[in-house]
């Protein structure tokens, strides 16, 4: 690119002043990762078939349980909204927290 030692230095004292000494290197790694990514997305086009086949393998993680607290067992007093999740009363047309419109 005819980019010699003059022009490289004077590039990373513009880089200093931009980003400062304490984000270079935080600058560097994720270039170097950013690089390392294309360079496998460009090889591991190869690699492809054999990575569907291993996931295939694998067995699926089960899924978690989630157990609702005591004090949200249905009751019949109360509405949920639909958007935030906010407890509201059963008379309620309008949620507390949000304002959205109660079903």
């Amino acid at each position: 690119m005819g980019l010699r030692a003059p022009e490289l230095i004077i590039i990373l004292i513009v880089a200093l002043l931009i980003f400062g000494p304490k984000n270079l290197p935080k600058l560097g790694k994720s270039l170097g990762q950013t690089v390392k990514n294309v360079r496998e997305g460009m090889e591991g086009d190869e690699d492809e078939p054999k990575k569907v086949e291993e996931a295939a393998a694998e067995p699926a993680p089960a899924p978690e349980a989630t157990v609702a607290p005591v004090e949200d067992v249905v009751e019949e007093d109360v509405v949920f909204c639909s958007k935030c999740g906010a407890k509201n009363a059963a008379d309620a047309a309008f949620c507390s927290k949000c304002g959205e419109k109660l079903a």
